[in-house]
């Protein structure tokens, strides 16, 4: 599964709300949304823009389709630096106000997703998701002991491509094999080498994380190159198998510790090390991983958010992408939980 990027919008005063509103408009019209379900989602997007405008003065809404299960699904993610919601859960029932309005903005969101969640913390901000499918489907429960994972790709402000890139397989025997790739630079040309190594990924079957970089580093020598990592979760033999070259962050915790992987030093498709070896990690001493395309090493702390495990795996991505604070590059965040 190709995670295509997120599309960023920001909103500093209503006058950009009626951008914001046509350019979602315009995605959820591209994936074949009823004309009903574009006027829910026209509200939605309307609420939301409107609460970050009243009460954080401003954020950004990320917007995109994923894909799961053969299902598509618009996925409205609202980012802000507010001072956060006092009380959430009275917030959330309709009349409840703090702007002397109706007060139906967060019910009404609620209302209209399939999926909602809203995360906040005083004097660090709020984060909002409401996940839309394009059909109507009855959820589907998850096996035991396989791999659940969610992909937040942001391009670079004023790109319109992004240079990093993941791309997950699901085998029908529960074997996961992920790739999260940065290529050099951003723009048209480390897209090209992204796109690139995730065909030569997904045309290449192996168990071996390090035998398939030396795959894709052969494969894309033609390109301007990338940093990647790949992960193989074997719920057969229940280990984490793990093997990275460059900079992509990758962070596994458990119940009791967690641990950070640290990859070998070159370049994808220009210099590797001639030894790469697998690492292997008991699936009972680490239940989730994190990957990064950068930073995540020194930026980010569970400790200073001790709930958001209990969250949607993509809320607990934005609020990653949220400590960077202003971005000046492509940035990829992938968490994945074994269920």
């Amino acid at each position: 599964m190709v995670n295509t990027p997120h599309i960023t919008f920001s909103l500093g005063d209503r006058s950009y709300l009626a951008i914001v509103k046509k350019g979602i408009h315009k995605l959820a019209a591209q994936a074949n949304f009823s004309a009903k379900k574009i006027g829910e989602i026209d509200l939605v997007v309307a609420e939301m823009g409107s609460n970050l405008i009243k009460h954080a003065g401003g954020g950004e809404i990320l917007a995109g389709l994923v894909k799961e299960d053969q299902e598509t699904a618009l996925e409205l993610i609202s980012i802000d630096n507010g001072p956060g919601i006092a009380e959430p859960e009275k917030i959330m029932k309709d009349g409840a106000s703090s702007t002397q309005t109706l007060g139906t903005g967060l019910g009404s969101i609620k209302r209209l997703s399939d999926v909602f969640e809203l995360y906040t913390k005083k004097d660090w901000g709020t984060i909002i998701l409401s996940r839309i499918n394009v059909k109507e489907s009855a959820k589907k429960k998850q096996g035991r002991n396989r791999i659940h994972y969610r992909a937040l790709v942001v391009a670079k402000p004023g790109e319109t491509v992004s240079g990093d890139g993941t791309y997950a397989i699901n085998s029908g025997d529960g074997m996961t094999r992920l790739l999260v790739a940065d290529g050099l630079g951003h723009g048209e040309e480390a897209n090209r080498a992204v796109t690139r190594a995730i065909q030569a990924f997904a045309g290449f079957e192996s168990d071996s994380p390090a035998e398939i970089l030396r795959h894709l580093h052969a494969d894309i020598k033609k390109t301007r190159g990338l940093v990647g990592t790949i992960v193989i979760f074997d719920p057969f033999k229940k280990i984490w198998k793990l093997c990275g070259i460059g900079n992509i962050s990758t962070r596994l915790s458990g119940y009791v510790e967690s641990r950070s992987y640290i990859p070998y030093n070159g370049i994808v498709g220009h210099n590797i090390p001639n030894t790469l070896n697998d690492q292997e990690l008991s699936q009972k001493d680490y239940q989730q991983i994190i990957l990064c395309s950068d930073g995540i090493r020194s930026r980010w702390e569970n400790a200073r958010h001790p709930t958001i495990q209990k969250y949607d795996l993509v809320v607990q991505a934005a609020a990653i992408y949220k400590e960077f604070g202003r971005r000046t590059d492509d940035m990829s965040v992938v968490i994945g939980r074994i269920v």
